[in-house]
């Protein structure tokens, strides 16, 4: 009896609990039977809910059918999306992202193929596989004219719901649109296009199986999957079927959901970049769990799969944080055999390769079909091995385990050589680039070099500004340019790119201004079939740099952390910084009231003119009080201008010689920040005095403007 009165409490705070539980389970019942009875029922509730309520019902709360052995698949799906076909489209807005993204990228590569092809271009064929509801077909106007730039499209899926809302939408579009009711492993384009009697396929270097098409077979040119390959149990017959049906220069394009570890990707040479691949521990497990509910598997062997049956074009990992950063990926693929529209050898694929080998290595060319002989001869006049590059080496590793080649070798533009992008060596710098821009002057390159028509150039990529000088001004036979930092190359890659691709305008917003709030669109739809694989999804991750709205864009980025690099003789630590230094030289202006006169300093139209004004902004920023709060500090030389150990001890021991301080009597840390200071101001000075910044000197413009002027 005397604990009667912490029980009676006690159950009554259960009721309490039980009564509120029921209430919210009877209004959540009440939304859901309103919800379903239709608008007319409850037309004080907003289309959304109405919406929102659907799907969830259907996906979390309806009681499944269709999952016995004898109904199949499509039973399965029917239950599945029939409750919610018609509010499918309005519900997967936000969940299902990356469609768009996808489309962009494979009409990019479609128009550059179409230019390329000029007169011989033939509409080609798309095959969209699990395209539901037809949303993909209709988004696809964003990037191109359905109607006119196909010459058949064909919507493949089992579910007939889906299938009839898809009817539906084309014939209020007036489009064309074949709606096939059938399982993609049965499909066959044959079965609904003529018979095209065209060129011999051409054999592959290695045992390829993707011969599943006859000769009188018309491929697709265009297959895409925008979230079905994880709904496909059978999903290994799928990816067969669909490289027996596409053409042999067809390209495909999947976006759809999925959980790796990078420890998966380890020895793969041929997946396009790991770049944001991997997902943790945590997420592996939740996501999987989470998705098993609607049937939809994120296991990694779907995708690995589809990167072992077809070479990859692009690759992209992204995150959807808005509903709480589910991965998701963008494959873009094509047959993995190389192959040529211009000619049929069957030796075009090791022609290719060795052709790339001789460009990167500046060795003699060495064809395929005489290539023993070529050897044979080579011994007997006691020429050295030759040189084999890594992108040779790896395609030989490839072509002999049966394995698609590297990335590299699909792309459009041969021009960035393969590289393992999982090396430490490459890592070591967290996939950010150092240099921005490029502080040498290649003018002085120019005169003392006289690069000209005949001569190959070796140089480092940096920001690849000098590299693209030397191309303009010099024109040499061929440019390697060399960066143990992959994302310098991708800098490198983007400028090409942008010129070959963009107007003038649109460069200069790019690489004047450092800031085009439409890059990422840019890069999608004209940028990406220009660029390899890993430079497209560094900078579709990196998007931000450009299409920020604070700050200056690409000319405040750049490296700022401690790398650790190893050589043959020793180790050092290197910190490079330019962004600190700039950023904090801007703040200094502004703080100082100096800013009107650094913007009349970059628009002075003579010597005396820029002579006259420096004065007033020296005074400020070299006075002794800021030298000895900031300029002299060993924060300043260390973290801010990035001035390595070595550098910094030279300027300080140049400084003791200079003063003719005696070494034995002094310590370093007593003249440290005056030779810093010394240092900065006998580098200015020389600068204001016999340079005009506005017109002849764009390294120190850029640094105080923040962009390049258009004079």
């Amino acid at each position: 009896m005397g604990s009667l009165p912490f029980e009676l409490p006690l159950k009554l705070h259960y009721v309490q609990i039980l009564s509120a539980a029921g209430a919210v389970l009877f209004v959540v019942a009440a939304v859901f039977v309103l919800a379903l009875s239709g608008s007319r029922t409850l037309p004080h509730v907003p289309s959304p809910v109405t919406n929102f309520c659907r799907f969830f019902y259907a996906s979390f709360l309806k009681p499944h059918t269709g999952d016995s052995a004898g109904t199949g698949q499509q039973a399965a799906l029917e239950s599945f999306y029939k409750a919610q076909a018609d509010v499918y489209d309005a519900t997967r807005k936000k969940l299902l992202r990356g469609r768009e993204d996808m489309l962009g990228l494979v009409a990019a590569q479609l128009k550059h193929k179409a230019q390329r092809e000029g007169d011989f271009h033939t509409k080609p064929i798309w095959v969209d596989i699990g395209g539901g509801t037809g949303y993909n077909i209709e988004a696809m106007k964003a990037y191109l004219h359905v109607p006119t730039f196909f010459s058949s499209v064909y919507l493949v899926d089992l579910s007939p719901s889906l299938c009839e809302v898809a009817r539906k939408r084309f014939e209020r579009l007036g489009w064309d649109v074949k709606i096939v009711c059938q399982d993609a492993r049965s499909f066959r384009l044959a079965e609904y296009e003529e018979a095209w009697l065209g060129p011999p396929s051409i054999s592959s270097p290695w045992n390829d199986h993707d011969s599943g098409r006859s000769r009188g077979e018309k491929g697709a040119d265009l297959i895409t999957m925008s979230y079905s390959l994880s709904m496909i149990p059978d999903y290994y017959s799928v990816v067969d079927s669909i490289s027996s049906i596409l053409s042999s220069g067809g390209l495909i394009g999947v976006v759809d959901f999925y959980v790796q570890s990078i420890v998966e990707m380890s020895g793969r040479n041929y997946t396009g970049g790991v770049f944001n691949r991997h997902v943790n521990w945590l997420g592996r497990v939740f996501w999987r769990a989470w998705f098993d509910v609607d049937r939809v598997g994120l296991e990694g062997a779907r995708r690995d799969y589809l990167e072992y049956r077809f070479g990859t074009l692009k690759s992209a990992d992204q995150r959807n944080y808005l509903l709480g950063g589910i991965p998701y990926y963008i494959f873009l693929g094509t047959q993995r055999r190389l192959v040529s529209s211009t000619t049929s050898s069957p030796d075009y694929a090791q022609d290719f390769i060795e052709r790339l080998d001789a460009a990167c290595t500046e060795s003699p060319y060495l064809s395929p079909r005489h290539h023993r002989a070529d050897m044979a001869r080579a011994v007997e006049k006691a020429t050295p091995v030759e040189l084999r590059s890594k992108a040779y080496e790896s395609a030989v590793i490839n072509l002999s385990s049966n394995l698609p080649l590297p990335s590299t070798f699909y792309q459009n533009d041969q021009r960035r050589i393969y590289y393992n992008d999982q090396l430490p060596k490459h890592t070591q710098f967290n996939n950010e680039y150092i240099y921005a821009f490029t502080w040498e002057d290649p003018r002085v390159d120019h005169r003392l070099l006289k690069i000209g028509n005949d001569d190959v150039v070796l140089c480092v990529t940096s920001a690849g500004d000098n590299v693209l000088d030397y191309l303009l001004h010099g024109n040499p036979r061929r440019i390697h340019a060399v960066d143990l930092n992959p994302n310098q190359n991708h800098l490198l890659e983007l400028k090409v790119a942008a010129f070959q691709s963009l107007s003038y305008a649109e460069v200069w917003k790019l690489f004047g201004d450092g800031k085009y709030p439409a890059f990422r669109d840019v890069l999608l739809t004209k940028l990406s079939p220009r660029m390899s694989s890993q430079a497209c999804q560094y900078w579709l991750n990196n998007a931000g740099i450009f299409t920020s709205r604070s700050g200056h864009g690409l000319y405040e980025t750049g490296g700022s952390r401690c790398v650790e690099t190893s050589s043959f003789i020793a180790r050092q630590r290197k910190l490079m910084s330019e962004r600190h230094a700039i950023r904090l030289v801007r703040w200094l202006f502004r703080a100082l009231g100096l800013s009107t006169e650094v913007q009349k300093l970059c628009r002075a139209k003579t010597l005396n003119e820029q002579r006259e004004i420096w004065p007033r902004i020296r005074k400020a920023l070299m006075s002794r009080a800021l030298h000895w709060t900031i300029i002299g500090t060993e924060w300043f030389a260390w973290k801010a201008a990035g001035v390595p150990p070595a550098q910094r001890r030279m300027i300080q021991e140049d400084f003791i010689e200079q003063e003719g301080l005696p070494e034995s009597g002094v310590h370093r840390t007593d003249v440290r920040g005056q030779a810093m200071w010394e240092y900065i101001v006998n580098t200015l000075d020389p600068v204001v005095r016999d340079t005009l910044i506005s017109e002849d000197n764009y390294f120190y413009l850029l640094c105080l403007q923040g962009k390049y002027s258009r004079r």
